[in-house]
């Protein structure tokens, strides 16, 4: 069973977490003794954090009875074989007192994550929340964190940023209203500041606030005006290189797509600028099928740009990644590689390294192979182009097998 929520008493208000060791400043105010020591000795503050007071000491005295109280509720808590509920339901009449008490609290991060667990699942209390102006109330919590933060004012206050991005994550986002007001900056902002640089969850939620807006606005309405596209992107391959996560980088190549497919010419080469070709190409070898199926579209709409093409030729791994995806992963990953290698290998005049490591990477063979069994007409003219065009160049190669070579003047 979950164990119950802790009181509110029992957390400390830099961190929000349980106190392990609680202590008192001389403001009267109780602390982990690790997360004060943090903002006075590595953070250089001279305040205290709940009241903002100037300190005239930095003692620190053990709040013993706060953390025999603690240990007895763990104790109880641990034992105990039913859970308690988390929240009450969120009643319509107390949602303005609500929204206002989050705006005017010094401890947003328990009060937002005490919302979110009352909102969670509750379609009914996710729609007055939105009807009250609960959007604008998290838009103006993360602007002011994110400015906080960004100063240095409050170190932790990027933690109600991105809890407050977890709540408008539990949204639906689906009417154009709703839309219209994450779109604007207050939101927006925020939410990409997570996805750069918030915690493993935390991302996750921007992301899944991202898909939602994207999936609502359609293809006739962008979303991304009022982001910073560039640097979005970069920190989206920043985790796809990272790894750390899979599911983070599925959302990753989710946003990618849909950036990408919202972007032409000079945001596509920006791309490539910062490193898509190369976060791509290395993210093949160990993709399964949905990744390399994503990774090959995205790198498919690199290389209708000259820039895309040409960071794809450099890469020394380019051309055997994507040849092994082919007949192997599936039939749209076949489909993809194709019109990748088609892209580099006949839309502009390839580099001599580019056709070697097609042969000697095996893409060769299996572009005749797909001839074969593919059911694609388009595929199967991107193959037969690629080996009439280049089928007198891979032949003069000693190592090029005897029955490709009289298949290949059969083609021509």
């Amino acid at each position: 069973m979950a164990m119950e929520e802790p009181p509110q008493l029992f957390l400390c208000p830099i961190s929000m977490e349980l106190m392990e060791d609680p202590v008192t400043v001389s403001t009267g105010v109780t602390y982990d003794r690790r997360s004060i020591e943090r903002w006075f000795f590595k953070y250089g503050k001279t305040t205290c954090p709940a009241t903002m007071q100037r300190l005239n000491s930095f003692d620190l005295t053990p709040n013993h009875t706060l953390k025999r109280v603690i240990s007895t509720w763990l104790d109880r808590a641990s034992s105990s074989s039913s859970s308690t509920p988390l929240c009450t339901k969120l009643a319509r009449e107390k949602l303005p007192s609500v929204l206002a008490g989050i705006e005017a609290t010094p401890f947003k991060v328990t009060a937002l994550k005490n919302l979110r667990r009352c909102m969670d699942e509750d379609v009914a209390a996710q729609q007055d929340f939105v009807a009250y102006g609960g959007i604008q109330v998290l838009g103006r919590v993360m602007t002011q964190a994110l400015a906080e933060s960004c100063a240095g004012v409050d170190f932790s206050a990027f933690r109600t940023c991105e809890e407050a991005g977890a709540v408008l994550a539990t949204l639906p986002l689906s009417d154009d209203a709703s839309v219209e007001l994450v779109l604007k900056p207050e939101c927006m902002k925020p939410v990409v500041a997570v996805v750069q640089r918030g915690s493993a969850d935390s991302r996750l939620h921007a992301m899944a606030i991202l898909a939602k807006i994207s999936g609502a606005s359609g293809a006739d309405r962008d979303w991304t005006p009022g982001v910073d596209v560039d640097d979005l992107v970069k920190s989206l391959l920043e985790l796809l290189s990272d790894g750390a996560s899979a599911k983070l980088s599925s959302r990753a190549l989710d946003v990618l797509l849909d950036v990408t497919a919202r972007s032409r010419g000079a945001r596509r080469a920006k791309a490539v600028e910062v490193g898509a070709v190369c976060v791509l190409v290395e993210l093949l070898p160990d993709a399964d099928r949905r990744v390399a199926e994503r990774a090959l579209l995205l790198l498919k709409r690199l290389c209708k740009c000259p820039e895309g093409r040409l960071a794809f030729a450099e890469h020394a791994l380019a051309v055997s990644a994507v040849a092994r995806t082919m007949l192997r992963v599936s039939v749209l990953a076949s489909r993809l590689a194709v019109s990748v290698l088609w892209l580099v290998a006949c839309s502009a005049t390839p580099a001599e390294r580019v056709l070697d490591d097609m042969l000697v990477s095996g893409g060769v063979g299996k572009l005749l192979a797909l001839l074969q069994v593919e059911n694609s007409a388009s595929t199967k003219e991107k193959a037969a182009k690629l080996l009439r065009v280049h089928g007198p160049f891979w032949r003069q190669y000693p190592c090029f097998p005897t029955d490709l070579r009289d298949y290949l003047k059969f083609l021509n």
